[in-house]
Formats: C-alpha cells, structure tokens, sequence
C-alpha cells in the first residue's frame, strides 16, 4: 500500500479551508515543513508552529482569511506530482499557476522554493503542487 504523505498534508489544509477552521494540525515531515515555510514566504497563511506531541512531531498552521469578506487567502491547492506519476520541468520549462498570480511550489537540488524563485535561479526539478 503506497500513501502519498504531501497529498495527504495538501488535503487536509483543503478541507480545512472549506471548513472555514482558523487551525488545521498536521503530521509532520521535513519536506512538509519546507513546504509550509514556502506558504508562509508568499503569504498564503499567518503563521505555523512545531509541536512534539507522544513521539509524532505536529505542524500546526493557522489559515488567513480576509478580515471582512472572510475569503481564504488559499483559493485552490492542487498536487501536481504523485507517488505514481512523477513530474518534473527543467529551468526553461517550470509551469505559470494563473499567469502569475498563483505559485508552483518545485522541489529542486537547492531545496523546495517557488517557481518564481527557480526560474531565477535557473534551475529545474519536480513539480509538487499549485497554491493560488
């Protein structure tokens, strides 16, 4: 049985969002954190925090919404590459999420980070997921 751990973190930040929850907890791993550290970054949620709880380190992020139209900042998060379908682009071709206006987050040889940031770095690698 194969488990996809980041599907798994990207679903539960998704239901929580729909839920409308201010706080979602999430098993923890170090690309996960990477990836929550990417989030912060861009502004997508207010702010995360490690807890050691029994012997299963927790990530608990706090979602941002909009003050008054209570719209979360996170309108669409989608998995890219899977456990049975891996996809990866090179420098030239890393992908636009909303011409623009949403992030891919890369997974490269210097670490996880943006396209933005890839595309300026020149260099390619797996692509995980859409965040706008």
């Amino acid at each position: 049985m194969i488990t996809d751990s980041i599907g798994n973190y990207l679903t539960s930040i998704r239901n929580a969002i729909l839920a409308q929850h201010k706080v979602v907890s999430v098993p923890s791993s170090s690309v996960k954190k990477e990836i929550t550290k990417v989030l912060m970054d861009q502004g997508y949620i207010l702010n995360y925090k490690f807890n050691n709880e029994n012997a299963q380190e927790i990530i608990q992020i706090a979602l941002k919404y909009n003050s008054i139209t209570k719209i979360p900042a996170i309108r669409g998060i989608d998995r890219i590459s899977t456990p049975g379908l891996r996809k990866y682009s090179g420098a030239n071709d890393l992908p636009r999420v909303l011409n623009g206006l949403g992030i891919a987050v890369i997974s490269t040889s210097k670490g996880i980070m943006t396209d933005k940031k890839a595309r300026n770095m020149n260099i390619g690698g797996e692509v995980i997921c859409y965040v706008y």
